[in-house]
């Protein structure tokens, strides 16, 4: 389904070239209260990676074993997991990948749909190419907003392309749960493709070149993630890399599927693993290598710059924006829907001669962001290496959440830790980072207080509920307090 246009119509006020979660938004927050006209152009399925691939089915995945794994940890509560049951549910999270509904909204909303693969064409101009073999040239009167993403990276190891591995889009809408998994990479995806292949009941093995698993993050978060996937049965070969990739019966069976026969790898130390499936999740890259770029002047490939208003640098002129993925600012479907609600504001301001512009600059201080796999990981600002290689001079605190009486009531084998980073200067959080089961929910309040500069002084009155997980607030603060009061006094 796609919005009813005149056919021959070829300008708008705002072309938004790609239909993801953030394209959506940029279209919307352009036109919603200006007046502009916008359309999207996109080839695939409106709503994007998030909708189909990423967020939205790997939550419907993890949710299930978040559940049962808790339940089976609460005295008097035993609960089991139905595979295909989960599944199911899972097809109808991301409705038998028909955007007919997200094609609905952009009718609704006033947005047009252009189906088709676009490429930048010059300024102004987008040349879609559609799904009949003919070319439309399109052109924006105001702005067009590049939001095409990104897309698994495969390492360059021997044997692996050809091998057919599964990349995050088959882990998620997988049909089938092979009965033996390897998960190459140490990182959010393969973290919680761990996590929930082998709630499903896979056997899985991870293998990490690095010695730590989500390196991103606080030390700490890693090690607690580990010791829990390794508890689950999950095995982890850290510091390790795979040499050769082979395969029998190599056969694509489509996306989800188990793409041929046993899979043997070949580790450095020339040990081997055989497997049913073999996933890749060692990180992602930008789609901009054939959107016509250099057709701007701009070279193919690679994160585009942008400025504090999203705008794409290198180019003249204040009409080419970038969200999402494409700017590498931070690969998050929040983050980049806020950078489209900003960029939107932009456009309109422009248009109208405003030069009371928004800047993206401030949600990124925030960053917020969760790992979902079992004890969840949420972190927001920065962690305390970024503070000092940022020249901060920072303090910082730690807890132990297991010792508060409100996650001791969710489970009594409850295993996390919190971490604020604070700025000696300002006595202000620029950092936060929590562990734990359902800890996914504190970010917001630590995001704020990253954002908002909130004192600790004022985050002193900021009262926590009686018996929760938010209490590790105060004794945050608490233990900070002491620490404080032993440097003064030794």
């Amino acid at each position: 389904m796609a919005a009813t246009i005149d056919p021959d119509r070829d300008e708008w006020d705002v072309i938004v070239l790609g239909g993801a979660a953030a394209g959506e938004n940029a279209a919307q927050y352009a036109s919603q209260f200006s007046g502009l006209s916008s359309v999207i152009v996109e080839s695939n399925l409106l709503g994007g990676e998030c909708s189909y691939w990423a967020c939205m089915p790997s939550k419907a995945l993890l949710r299930p074993v978040e559940i049962v794994e808790t339940a089976n940890h609460v005295p008097g509560v035993s609960a089991r997991l139905d595979p295909a049951q989960v599944l199911a549910r899972r097809d109808k999270v991301i409705n038998g990948l028909d955007d007919s509904s997200q094609a609905k909204w952009a009718v609704g909303a006033g947005i047009d749909v252009v189906r088709g693969y676009g490429r930048l064409a010059g300024e102004r101009t987008v040349a879609v190419s559609r799904p009949d073999g003919s070319t439309k040239v399109i052109r924006a009167r105001h702005a067009v907003v590049i939001d095409t993403g990104s897309c698994a990276a495969v390492p360059d190891i021997a044997g692996l392309r050809a091998a057919l591995p599964w990349t995050s889009r088959d882990v998620t809408t997988m049909q089938d749960v092979p009965q033996r998994v390897v998960v190459l990479g140490g990182g959010v995806v393969a973290c919680e493709a761990a996590t929930w292949l082998r709630g499903l009941g896979a056997e899985v093995t991870v293998v990490h070149r690095s010695g730590q698993l989500l390196s991103r993050y606080e030390p700490f978060a890693g090690e607690i993630v580990g010791e829990a996937l390794q508890d689950g049965g999950v095995k982890l070969l850290l510091g390790r890399t795979v040499a050769e990739v082979k395969r029998s019966g190599t056969e694509d069976r489509g996306e989800g599927r188990i793409h041929g026969g046993e899979v043997s790898l070949r580790l450095d130390d020339d040990s081997l693993l055989v497997a049913d499936e073999v996933v890749v999740a060692t990180g992602r890259i930008p789609s901009t290598d054939d959107i016509g770029l250099q057709s701007v002047g701009l070279t193919p490939g690679g994160y585009l710059d942008v400025d504090e208003h999203q705008g794409v640098r290198g180019v003249s002129g204040d009409w080419l924006y970038a969200i999402g993925d494409v700017c590498g600012r931070a690969l998050l479907t929040h983050m980049g829907k806020y950078q489209a609600r900003i960029v939107g504001e932009v456009i309109a301001a422009r248009a109208a001669g405003s030069g009371d512009l928004p800047s993206s600059s401030a949600g990124h201080v925030g960053l917020p962001q969760v790992v979902f796999t079992s004890p969840e990981v949420g972190s927001a600002g920065m962690t305390e290496q970024q503070a000092r290689d940022a020249g901060l001079d920072c303090e910082v605190v730690e807890y132990d959440m297991a010792a508060l009486a409100g996650t001791w009531l969710m489970r009594p084998d409850y295993r996390g830790r919190a971490k604020l980073v604070i700025d000696s200067a300002e006595d202000v959080v620029v950092g936060a980072t929590f562990v734990g089961t359902a800890i996914a929910d504190l970010l917001h309040s630590a995001t704020t207080a990253i954002v908002g500069r909130v004192p600790l002084s004022t985050l002193w009155h900021v009262v926590p509920s009686y018996p929760t997980a938010s209490e590790v607030w105060l004794r945050l603060q608490e233990t900070l307090l002491t620490q404080r009061h032993v440097a003064r006094n030794s």
